[in-house]
């Protein structure tokens, strides 16, 4: 069972003097009486037993027992003061979560052109690397994410399927030729540590029992696959809709035209009781209105 706490309005009071080392000062600033702070102090030391305060007239100073209270109430006020701040900032806005390669090849210029034509809500993104795509809303500051899963996010979500997950060899221009003739040959780029990407492109195709994905270069997301492809530095494997900007430019190709759908897919995803699904909602309508388009890359 959890103990009570003391009043909140006197560890503000008391919290405030220590900072000001004015029971005067702290009643400017809590836009109180000096007596007011005296009387929150008193109830703090009869709660806690203590004296948290040496008292010479109008001056006071913090006792032993004092600093150690000040310094983790200033700790615990720091976060809540910072977690008000957020809320202020954010309430009509959008905090959304999102893999990092994802939001520099498709998401950040989606968004420019949301704000051109959206006046509300405002989007926060934060652009972060997950092993596993995943987000806890009550945990995390995050009001909806886009992930990449299956659409099972977990109870109490609600998600909405945005675009596939659509895999291609991938490399640099200088490189296709001998990748069509002879892919063994190749070095080859694993876009994450498991080497799923290819394991999954090759299954079914004439390569699966040929090519030895045990060797190759190892890296953690699509994103630094496709720049070490680019680089000329072997073959990878890049998610086709991911690629769009890369492959419209001309630093990569696709060596062959065979693409694959791994059964997951990119969802945007928010908690069923979210007090912001007037803004999600407008959010989701146009994601789903500007979704990447892969036809002229897979010919």
């Amino acid at each position: 069972m959890l103990s009570p706490l003391p009043p909140l309005y006197a560890l503000r009071a008391f919290d405030a003097a220590a900072l000001c080392g004015s029971f005067t000062r702290a009643a400017q600033m809590l836009h109180v009486t000096p007596g007011a702070i005296s009387r929150h102090i008193r109830t703090l030391e009869e709660n806690f037993h203590c004296q948290l305060f040496l008292r010479n007239g109008p001056a006071v100073e913090l006792t032993d027992a004092g600093r150690i209270l000040a310094s983790q109430l200033r700790n615990g006020f720091a976060t809540l003061e910072s977690a008000c701040e957020a809320f202020r900032t954010t309430r009509h806005g959008l905090r959304l979560k999102a893999p990092s390669t994802l939001t520099l090849n498709w998401l950040l210029n989606i968004l420019k052109i949301f704000v051109e034509e959206n006046s509300t809500p405002e989007v926060h993104v934060s652009s972060v690397w997950m092993d596993v795509d995943h987000v806890d809303f009550y945990q995390e500051p995050f009001d909806c994410a886009i992930l990449l899963g299956n659409g099972q996010f977990g109870e109490q979500t609600v998600s909405q399927l945005l675009f596939k997950e659509c895999l291609a060899p991938v490399c640099a221009p200088g490189l296709l030729e001998k990748a069509q003739h002879n892919i063994s040959a190749c070095e080859l780029i694993h876009p994450s540590p498991d080497r799923r990407d290819w394991r999954r492109w090759l299954k079914g195709s004439p390569f699966e029992l040929t090519l030895d994905i045990s060797k190759g270069k190892v890296f953690d997301t699509l994103e630094q696959g496709n720049q070490a492809a680019a680089g000329g530095f072997g073959v990878s494997v890049g998610d086709v809709a991911l690629s769009i900007p890369a492959l419209e430019s001309g630093l990569l190709v696709m060596p062959f035209t065979r693409t694959i759908e791994t059964g997951d897919g990119y969802y945007l995803v928010w908690p069923s009781d979210s007090p912001k699904q007037q803004g999600i909602e407008t959010l989701r309508a146009f994601l789903l209105g500007h979704i990447p388009d892969i036809s002229a890359c897979v010919k």
